[in-house]
């Protein structure tokens, strides 16, 4: 009863996960254009898709955006955690409570500041305004993530690499990095899909001139769901997973 208990209830969680996204899925290939009921089978939105230029240019913007925001998060977050985890220092528990209000603060709240920031600093809104926005947004997580990491460590395993003479280049290299792999990886992930997702920041940082996917989907969708957006989003979730199982195998075979 208990077996059956537990497996009733895992499916019940599943189910509420994802069975939004298989309904999003279905639809994408449903014929009707203007209604949720089913007219029959159809790829033409996928052939659509395919010619709506300005929609896979925001697709590509925004998957640029991620990947560049995702890999400078993870090399400064990496850094930031190897610096708090291996160091003491005046001033470190108030680097160490920066990062977790970062984390804390609403959206809306960093979005403005970065605003009012770079349209002090004369800065304009583009791609550079965005991509040091969503860097920002993801260090304090991969610093988080990458620091867990950390704490598993053995530290005699560095004190014994710095007594053999290794310098702390390389250190950080050859023992550092292979041993906090899987929460760089973790902490990459998690910052490519917050880059990807994000409205609130991207909306006050970027300009009219590099446009997003999530803004251009939110412009969309406002006149209604469109057969196109279900479709893209369905790519979107493939891409997903393929990261998520190429990294996934790349831990095994690390291991």
């Amino acid at each position: 009863m208990n077996k059956w208990f537990k497996g009733f209830y895992a499916g019940m969680v599943y189910l509420f996960l994802y069975l939004p996204l298989a309904v999003m899925a279905a639809y994408s290939f449903n014929a009707s254009r203007y209604s949720l009921s089913w007219k029959g089978f159809t790829l033409e939105w996928y052939v659509r898709l395919l010619h709506n230029t300005t929609l896979l240019n925001a697709a590509l913007r925004s998957l640029t955006i991620a990947t560049v925001s995702a890999s400078v998060a993870c090399i400064v977050g990496t850094l930031a955690a190897f610096m708090l985890h291996q160091y003491r220092f005046k001033g470190r528990r108030a680097v160490f409570g920066s990062l977790f209000i970062m984390m804390m603060s609403p959206d809306i709240v960093i979005a403005i500041s970065l605003l009012v920031f770079f349209l002090a600093a004369g800065l304009s809104l583009g791609f550079w305004t965005l991509l040091m926005a969503h860097v920002t947004l993801c260090v304090p997580f991969v610093a988080a993530t990458v620091y867990s990491r950390f704490r598993g460590f053995d530290r005699a395993v560095v004190e014994a690499a710095r007594d053999l003479g290794a310098s702390e280049s390389q250190v950080f290299r050859r023992i550092v990095l292979p041993m906090a792999l899987p929460g760089l990886m973790a902490g990459w992930l998690l910052s490519f899909t917050m880059s990807l997702d994000d409205v609130i920041i991207s909306f006050f940082t970027t300009g009219p001139t590099y446009e997003v996917l999530p803004l251009r989907i939110y412009s969309m969708v406002r006149l209604g769901i469109k057969p196109d957006v279900n479709a893209l989003s369905v790519l979107m979730i493939i891409i997903t997973v393929a990261v998520v199982m190429l990294s996934r195998r790349l831990l095994k075979e690390k291991r």
